[in-house]
């Protein structure tokens, strides 16, 4: 039966919370013959590790350092790092203070999408960089029973200061260390870890045109890579427990062509990240510019982020807009009254009321609170409630613009 055949048969019973059948462990393996389709393995570069009586298996794969994947090829890597080395910026992607060949891009297949002892992980994957070669290593639990070797196997492996994965902080990571607390008294301890999730970076700079943030998504989206024949993600399980009944590969090579290639991303998307935080990319939307000025803002990097939003925030366009806006609030934190005001005064000038009211609002703080002001900060709070009866949509709670309306009021009937 062809393995498409099987994933009909099987369909109806796929269940992202689905567990493994123990199976009898104590079976001894020495010799590759013994191992069900060992030839078809090795011909995809497979090959058995063996660990106290039994065995995992071991895929190794090389590229070389001039391949394209998607818009970038792997030496842009490089670049990169090099790029956060030579720079005083403070990220929290930033590689400063790593050497490339460091770096450990990493992903996993499990059996479900849930947390806990009832998910297995039936592959762990991962790259790094040496020389002029991308090295891919993938280990395979062959059966149930063999989560020692597979876990010995990689931790022999693991030699890097730096892991990059895609929501590894959330799901893989913790993953393998409740897989790896069950076997612990019988493997290496994991080895400490900085750890670069570029789900959260790929949130923050592309939530505003992406609905979805998937890694599969954020490939095509925006690092240009085609997935061709590709397996879906959600099938892989299926394709595990079909594995487990079959000892047949080829559904298994199938999920390791998927899992190879969402390793191979991390690398170019890792890329691209430090690319449009430090500015290097040439292709770079006004409104990434935009979502990099905010995260320097959050990050208290103000020079960082005043420079971001500087660079877009001429002409009328929204984007514009929203950079002066925010330009705005840089001043503002840095006590600069004079620049601030100027900032708000231009998008109060512009036909944006959600931003006009925000800049009226904080125009008349600063003339109420600062300037000793209260004509002018008066001025600006009537300008605040006429545009929210134009736009009642306004973020701005109108009960708060009466208030001040009456707060100036009384200020400057006693005045006079």
């Amino acid at each position: 039966m062809s393995i498409k055949a099987k994933l009909k048969r099987l369909k109806p019973h796929l269940s992202h919370e689905s567990t493994l059948v123990d199976i009898d462990p104590d079976h001894q393996v020495q010799n590759k013959n013994e191992i069900p389709f060992i030839e078809m393995w090795e011909k995809e570069g497979v090959y058995p590790y063996y660990f106290e009586g039994d065995f995992c298996l071991i895929r190794e794969k090389e590229f070389p350092i001039g391949q394209k994947h998607g818009i970038y090829t792997f030496s842009q890597f490089y670049q990169a790092v090099e790029a956060w080395n030579s720079s005083n910026m403070h990220h929290p992607l930033s590689a400063a203070g790593h050497q490339p060949e460091q770096f450990f891009f990493f992903d996993t297949e499990t059996t479900g999408l849930g947390g806990g002892t009832g998910n297995t992980i039936f592959i762990l994957g991962h790259a790094s960089i040496a020389g002029d070669k991308v090295r891919l290593k993938q280990h395979i639990l062959p059966h149930p029973g063999a989560e020692v070797p597979l876990y010995k196997s990689f931790l022999d492996s693991v030699n890097y200061k730096t892991m990059a994965t895609y929501n590894g902080k959330s799901f893989d990571w913790p993953q393998v260390k409740t897989r790896h607390t069950l076997i612990r008294d019988q493997v290496p301890k994991l080895p400490p870890f900085g750890h670069f999730d570029l789900y959260h970076a790929s949130r923050r700079l592309w939530k505003h045109k992406l609905e979805r943030l998937k890694l599969s998504i954020v490939e095509k989206k925006v690092l240009g890579v085609e997935r061709k024949d590709d397996l879906p993600g959600f099938l892989a399980p299926m394709i595990y427990f079909d594995f487990i009944d079959t000892k047949n590969p080829e559904g298994m090579l199938a999920v390791l062509k998927h899992n190879e290639t969402d390793i191979l991303s991390l690398i170019s998307l890792y890329t691209h990240l430090s690319f449009q935080i430090l500015g290097i990319d040439k292709g770079q939307s006004a409104r990434e510019i935009y979502e990099v000025g905010r995260w320097f803002s959050q990050l208290g990097e103000a020079s960082s982020a005043k420079k971001a939003f500087t660079s877009i925030s001429h002409g009328k366009t929204i984007d514009a807009l929203q950079a002066k806006h925010a330009l705005a609030y840089e001043y503002k934190k840095q006590k600069n009254w004079t620049e601030a005001s100027k900032a708000w005064r231009e998008v109060v000038s512009h036909n944006n009321f959600e931003l006009k009211i925000e800049a009226c609002i904080e125009l008349a703080k600063i003339y109420e609170h600062r300037t000793k002001n209260i004509v002018e900060a008066l001025e600006f709070t009537k300008m605040a409630e006429l545009y929210y009866e134009e736009k009642l949509h306004s973020s701005v709670k109108y009960d708060e613009i009466l208030i001040r309306l009456q707060r100036l009021n009384r200020k400057l009937n006693t005045r006079n």
